[in-house]
């Protein structure tokens, strides 16, 4: 394999996206590729533990720009590796837990009440029994789980630590829409009550609130934070000691090189569902858009909106500068309050930390004559809910060859499914990938190589491997499985127990 080389797709509807040094290097080491391939089969899934550490570092500086006591806690849901978790509690920031399972992993790589807290959908008593005996915080969701809560608490004879998830937000003259928190409007009076009253909730302390919004408005959360520090504000008034205000997540980050190339892939992508052009998809899916009756196009695109110029840390910063009518930022209310803010970022804390890599099992034509090229992997190792994953993948061939075909062709998995088509983009290459060839798929640490991940058809899951430190010529001791991470024999006996 020293004559390998590795090309990005190219063609007239390029989706160029932005790369790292470590991931040109870990390409161009295509005997490294084949070894790992031989050691842990396809698809494998790479990280780069100082990328992360990057992007948690340009948080920090944006709170210590503004003056702000700011608590990261990265979104555990967004990636299933425990290199991950294990990194930010080292690195000094927090783990947002969704599920029984993580946050018992949270606990065994060394996560404690100081570092960890637990916003599950849903919450059944184990759960809770294991968040209340760790003293872990709980960010509660409705009057059932407040119940429950007490509950548990009372028999384990224990405080149960606490922060209300509030929804309803007023922004210009529109209710934001959440199935998810206390209504401001219709349940803060009776909060207020509760927790005036010391005997209702008698074994829970408030210490927080809390709000995640869908969607990425810069306004909207500049918005709910503002009215949230009122909230605080009120039940300080009533005796409470509330210590942090968390925004949630949904902190857009930005994917592709190019403003023009996400442009003319939309336009493009409409004309071709209109019939204008030939398809650019596989069987012309418009990726949300379609036709009505009269033949008109309707619907927007369904996918993640993968160019965005204010992203990360500037998306934080715009928020902390957003201003109300009186005049005061959100930075200027967080600081006068005294509170600590967090946030609860996942996706952009992934950002150039992942790579998915397929190895090429077949090719054929399919009866429309489109080339399909297989890969030893399934949809559900490169799925989120947006309707495709719109970055240009590179592809690794085993052996140079002079010959330039430039080829249009599309992915597709192992799955016994007509569905499942890798990408739905027609992809253009310098010639047709053979079976042995690789295939990478950058930038899909967050949400995109295991958050819909099934064993379907008995397939194992995807290896996990990272890699905790930069290097310039990477080697197979540089790389490890996350599979083999120790966890903390005490932190086990405790929670068995």
């Amino acid at each position: 394999m020293d004559n390998a080389a590795y090309f990005k797709s190219t063609g007239k509807n390029q989706l160029t996206p932005i790369t790292s040094p470590w991931m040109h290097r870990f390409m161009e080491h295509s005997e490294l590729v084949e070894k790992l391939v031989e050691k842990y089969g396809s698809p494998i899934n790479l990280h780069h533990i100082p990328s992360f550490h990057k992007n948690i570092s340009r948080y920090q500086e944006v709170f210590q720009n503004y003056g702000v006591d700011g608590q990261i806690y990265f979104a555990r849901k967004a990636n299933k590796s425990r290199i991950l978790v294990k990194s930010a509690i080292e690195y000094g920031i927090g783990v947002d837990t969704a599920s029984y399972r993580e946050m018992e992993q949270a606990i065994l790589l060394g996560g404690t009440k100081e570092n960890v807290v637990l916003t599950a959908a849903i919450k059944n008593e184990a759960l809770m029994k294991l968040a209340i005996e760790n003293q872990i915080p709980i960010i509660i969701d409705n009057l059932d789980e407040l119940q429950l809560a007490n509950k548990v608490a009372g028999d384990l004879k224990r405080t149960g630590i606490i922060g209300l998830r509030l929804s309803g937000f007023q922004v210009g003259k529109r209710k934001l829409y959440s199935r998810f928190g206390f209504d401001t409007e219709r349940d803060l009076y009776n909060l207020k009550v509760w927790f005036s009253d010391k005997t209702t909730f008698k074994n829970l302390r408030l210490c927080g609130f809390h709000f995640h919004l869908d969607g990425y408005s810069i306004e909207e959360r500049g918005e709910a934070a503002i009215q949230s520090l009122d909230i605080v504000g009120e039940f300080r008034q009533i005796g409470q000691n509330i210590e942090f205000l968390d925004i949630g997540g949904g902190i857009l980050m930005n994917y592709l090189e190019s403003k023009n190339e996400w442009i003319s892939f939309q336009n493009n992508l409409k004309e071709a569902v209109l019939g204008i052009n030939e398809p650019i998809t596989f069987n012309n899916n418009g990726l949300g858009f379609s036709l009505n009756q009269k033949a008109q196009l309707q619907g927007s695109l369904k996918t993640y909106p993968y160019y965005n110029e204010v992203n990360g840390a500037e998306f934080l910063s715009q928020v902390l500068s957003y201003k109300n009518i009186k005049g005061s930022s959100v930075a200027e209310l967080i600081n006068r309050a005294n509170i600590q803010l967090r946030i609860e970022p996942g996706r952009s804390l992934l950002s150039q930390v992942g790579l998915t890599l397929g190895e090429v099992a077949h090719r054929k034509r399919d009866a429309k004559g489109n080339w399909l090229v297989g890969l030893e992997m399934n949809m559900s190792q490169l799925k989120s809910s947006s309707s495709d994953f719109l970055l240009d993948p590179f592809v690794i061939f085993r052996s140079e060859s002079e010959e330039s075909e430039m080829e249009e062709l599309y992915f597709t998995g192992a799955y016994c499914l007509e569905q499942d088509v890798l990408l739905k983009r027609k992809l253009t290459f310098p010639r047709l990938p053979s079976r042995g060839d690789y295939i990478v798929f950058v930038n899909t640490a967050g949400y995109m190589m295991h958050f819909y991940e099934t064993e379907a058809h008995l397939f194992n899951l995807s290896e996990n491997l990272y890699i905790d430190q930069e290097v310039e010529h990477f080697e197979m001791e540089n790389i490890h499985n996350d599979s083999n991470l120790v966890l903390d024999s005490g932190a086990i006996d405790k929670i068995e127990s």
